[in-house]
């Protein structure tokens, strides 16, 4: 038996707050709260800086622990979204980092402060559950402007993080002002995740939401895709690898020597862990009497591949730069032009705040011209805005300098819809699980970008970017293959239920 999805089909319409479009306008500003939460302490960094009199590579190690945790997290995200749906999940994550962001107001030493700074990194998973509840309720040839709408307007939190909350910390007052403008965006998670609960459900009615068979790891299509799953698992340890090695002896000297060489047994013994688990899952596959997967439930893991390699350039980038350029600003024209923090973290804001239009742009496009097409041109754009970036200095003009970072940001945050347009058209009953391994690899770009930073100038920083980006362009060049035809999914009764993806 064929059914095919009933989904409503007409035009999306942003004034409207009724069945999808109230999805939708719910899941972004639950991503937004998120964001806000996630990147309250940004605009807010020389002022923490003075209070607890922080180092250069003490606050480089703040922007790092704050996407670490964010990588295993959308992993796991992304397996809870699957198996219990949006509503309770993404409920219960606001609440849980509600109490993270109020511990981390009142931290009163600088390992209190990284320590919760790093448990704040889970709220970056918030993204990858509307990613499988927007997926649920509208049609693929819509799906790219929902999402960029959703990840746009819910990305605008950390923009609007640095608007309002150095004004709110200023309109406060005295040494503690920036402490209770990052405890106000904690009580907005707290009390959005009640309006949530009771504002969502996971799917419309009369549809199926689809859950994996086995949660742990994503079911594959071949041997082949198994190693390539493998592989690309790996970079998600390495990150983290890298974090534990900057905070050793080697580096911050935070950690001994012995704690160090722990955190790297137990990340390697998680990712062979993680490896039996993926095996576990696909172990049909090698059995002697297998068969190859029917054809109506496969689907080719290189697409997966390319769009963790996209992602980890666009909002990698994206999350790197957006918490190192208030300060770039600033340190850039503090002399030269007299620029506040506060002026410099307005112009930063921008960076971010260019999401609200340019990732459903990015969605739209994709939708429209082919999403293989709009990926490419966005991290070809995105690449030669990142080169132009790492030009400037204290030489230049103000004006000129968010010209260019106007161009980079533009490519950037399309390139972020461009991705997302793809992610839920892989696979339904995955798609957490897609959007999950997608995300992660954004915080592992960002974790490596920032690192890269803390040994070199902010000019080969954005180039390093650039060239990364120029080589992943050459591989969705290649690699990536246009959505089109079809996907199946099976119901409970056995049905086969047709999946549109055009």
């Amino acid at each position: 038996m064929m059914a095919v999805t009933g989904v409503d089909q007409n035009k999306i319409n942003v004034f409207s707050f009724t069945g999808k479009m109230k999805i939708l306008h719910m899941s972004w500003l639950a991503f937004f709260i998120s964001f806000m939460v996630w990147f309250n302490f940004a605009p807010l960094m020389a002022s923490i800086r003075d209070t607890f009199g922080l180092s250069d590579q003490e606050v480089k190690l703040l922007l790092i622990l704050n996407v670490a945790l964010t990588i295993p997290a959308r992993i796991i995200i992304g397996m809870l979204v699957d198996k219990y749906g949006p509503k309770i999940t993404f409920s219960v994550l606001l609440a849980l980092s509600s109490i993270f962001c109020f511990l981390f107001a009142f931290a009163e030493t600088y390992e209190e402060l990284a320590t919760y700074r790093f448990l704040l990194g889970f709220v970056g998973a918030g993204f990858v559950i509307g990613i499988r509840l927007v997926s649920e309720w509208f049609p693929a040839k819509q799906v790219g402007t929902a999402e960029g709408i959703y990840g746009g307007w819910g990305n605008f939190g950390s923009a609007a993080a640095a608007m309002t909350l150095p004004m709110l910390a200023l309109w406060i007052g005295g040494d503690d002002g920036w402490r209770w403008a990052v405890a106000s965006t904690g009580v907005l998670a707290l009390g959005f995740s009640l309006i949530f609960y009771f504002s969502v459900s996971n799917n419309p009615k009369g549809t199926t939401y689809f859950r994996p068979k086995n949660l742990g790891a994503m079911e594959v299509s071949s041997k082949g895709d198994f190693y390539l799953y493998c592989v690309m698992t790996a970079p998600l340890y390495l990150a983290l690898v890298v974090l534990a090695w900057k905070i050793s002896p080697a580096n911050l000297n935070i950690f001994s020597t012995t704690i160090t060489y722990s955190i790297y047994s137990g990340l390697l013994a998680l990712y062979v862990y993680q490896i039996s688990q993926i095996f576990r899952i696909n172990k049909a596959l090698f059995s002697e009497k297998a068969k190859p997967v029917p054809e109506i439930h496969r689907y080719k893991f290189k697409q997966v591949a390319a769009l963790n390699l996209s992602y980890m350039i666009t909002f990698g980038s994206e999350l790197a730069v957006i918490s190192m350029l208030p300060l770039f600003f600033f340190d850039t024209f503090k002399a030269t032009a007299d620029l506040s923090i506060t002026q410099a973290a307005l112009i930063a804001s921008i960076f971010a705040g260019l999401n609200i239009i340019m990732r459903p742009a990015g969605g739209y496009f994709s939708d429209k011209y082919g999403r293989k097409k709009v990926l490419g041109i966005t991290l070809g754009g995105l690449s030669v805005g990142y080169f132009l970036m790492g030009q400037v200095d204290a030489t230049w003009s103000i004006p000129a300098a968010i010209v260019v970072m106007v161009i980079a940001s533009l490519f950037v945050n399309a390139g972020n819809g461009a991705v997302y347009a793809v992610v839920p058209l892989v696979k339904r009953r995955l798609t957490g699980q897609v959007a999950g391994t997608t995300g992660a690899f954004g915080n592992v770009g960002a974790v490596a970008f920032l690192t890269v930073l803390s040994f070199v100038s902010s000019q080969v920083f954005f180039i390093t970017i650039a060239c990364a980006a120029f080589l992943v362009f050459l591989l969705v060049l290649f690699v990536l293959e246009e959505p089109k035809g079809y996907m199946y999914e099976e119901n409970d009764d056995g049905s086969i239920e047709k999946i549109q993806l055009h």
